[in-house]
């Protein structure tokens, strides 16, 4: 069996239990993102290509950690030999960190808002910065939204002016303002993702009531000039009722305009807690019209340097999962 039919399955499941070898040096704990509020997840990596997965007594799915990070995988007939990967802060090789862990939004399928999580000051993300340095290859920040957007977009430029110019690169992930792209662009940031959601206007506006479709687009668009093609990704969740043909639309509405599309399989929380997690089948479906998207476009996911593009753990990712 292929890597991306394997992960298409975990990924449909979205979960695994641990056994064996104590593995808590392993799991993680997210403050924003799929796994937002959870029990923590893991990173099990194969042949250098990685899935996360939520750690969970109940699930189907087995790693079994034979020690020092060495674990073997098992799914009813499907099995792999591999490793657990330590994260440096929220996933492997890289420092992705949360500035405020709440948000005054309240998006159908984010359990952000349902969170009581704090705001962490440029002091304290320049020490959490500093203390993977050894183990990380990129920065990135993301945030929810406490006060107002424009509020947000300063305290995350008041992070990037305390960290400072990085031998590294460094990627944003904010809900965009109308100068949000400049202000990022002045400070030295390599990549943003500014995130669609929805694959259509339509789901957008019932699922994330109070923030703006177009505006997002714009910042898009904009961003694309700044920090060129291939250099811009937005997330698109799998699983909020569009159909295949709407995912491809938007899938190529994107690419069209040099913007990479992170399609995110939908973990079902929040509002949409009763919804079900995208099948392996239609997992594999859209995973072949995005690479379609994206060749034709000319944009290439392995010359991400940051953000999810660049782990893959949470979604199947033409050109590293697969070619």
């Amino acid at each position: 069996m292929r890597w991306v039919e394997l992960k298409a399955e975990l990924v449909a499941i979205g979960s695994c239990r641990l056994t064996g070898v104590d593995a808590s040096g392993y799991i993680e704990s997210s403050s924003a993102g799929p796994g937002a509020g959870g029990t923590g997840s893991v990173f099990f990596s194969s042949g250098g290509k990685r899935v996360r997965l939520s750690v969970s007594l109940d699930s189907p799915v087995e790693i079994r950690h034979d020690g020092n990070g060495e674990a073997h995988l098992s799914f009813g007939r499907l099995e792999a030999t591999g490793i657990l990967e330590k994260p440096g802060l929220h996933c492997p090789r890289q420092a992705y960190i949360t500035v405020t862990g709440r948000c005054i939004f309240s998006c159908m399928y984010c359990p952000v808002p349902l969170n009581e999580g704090r705001i962490k000051t440029p002091e304290e993300i320049a020490g959490m910065i500093e203390s993977v340095r050894d183990r990380i290859d990129a920065v990135s920040i993301t945030s929810g939204v406490v006060g107002s957007i424009e509020e947000e977009e300063q305290r995350v430029i008041g992070v990037l002016k305390r960290i400072g110019k990085q031998d590294i690169p460094i990627g944003v992930s904010i809900y965009p303002g109308p100068h949000t792209p400049d202000r990022l662009y002045s400070e030295g940031v390599s990549e943003v993702k500014f995130n669609l959601e929805a694959a259509t206007p339509e789901l957008f506006q019932e699922r994330c009531p109070g923030l703006s479709w177009d505006g997002i687009i714009r910042s898009l668009d904009q961003s694309v000039t700044l920090f060129g093609r291939g250099n811009v990704f937005s997330n698109v969740i799998l699983g909020l009722g569009e159909t295949d043909e709407e995912m491809e639309t938007c899938i190529r509405f994107l690419t069209e305009r040099g913007v990479i599309p992170v399609i995110r399989p939908l973990t079902p929380a929040a509002a949409v807690a009763s919804y079900r997690r995208p099948s392996a089948e239609r997992l594999l479906r859209i995973a072949d019209i995005h690479y379609d998207a994206l060749k034709k476009a000319g944009l290439d996911t392995t010359k991400a340097r940051t953000m999810c593009t660049y782990c893959t753990g949470c979604d199947i990712v033409p050109g590293r999962d697969f070619e």
